[in-house]
């Protein structure tokens, strides 16, 4: 079989903060925004300038069987962004009041992690 990875989708808590933070920090553009009849929630499209790949927020209103306690990550690791200049990302990050939780250096590498409004881990590399 040959299949060919398009997107990846997160629950979110709150629609408006999360396309908020991913348009306003990481410069993601809204490519769609849907009512899913089927599921009662709402799902937006985000997508870098550069990159193929989307980013689908997905949101459902409480008491909504798909409302779940929320568990920040739910087996989801992290999310990559690569960046021009990690130090003045993470300043933009600190302004926008997401402090950096992880600062990792390797010997030719260095790469740090914020949270989304959701508390999923967000890695940002050069």
């Amino acid at each position: 079989m040959k299949a060919t990875f398009l997107y990846t989708g997160i629950r979110v808590k709150n629609m408006e903060d999360s396309v908020r933070f991913y348009t306003s920090l990481l410069g993601m553009k809204e490519t769609g925004r849907n009512r899913i009849e089927a599921t009662g929630g709402t799902v937006v499209g985000l997508k870098s300038a550069e990159g193929g790949q989307e980013l689908e927020l997905n949101y459902y209103p409480k008491g909504n069987k798909h409302a779940t306690k929320y568990a920040a990550g739910e087996g989801l690791d992290h999310l990559a962004f690569k960046v021009e200049d990690l130090d003045r990302a993470l300043a933009e990050f600190a302004k926008a009041g997401h402090r950096t939780v992880l600062e990792v250096k390797g010997s030719s590498s260095r790469w740090a992690y914020v949270k989304d409004p959701n508390g999923i881990w967000i890695e940002l590399f050069m």
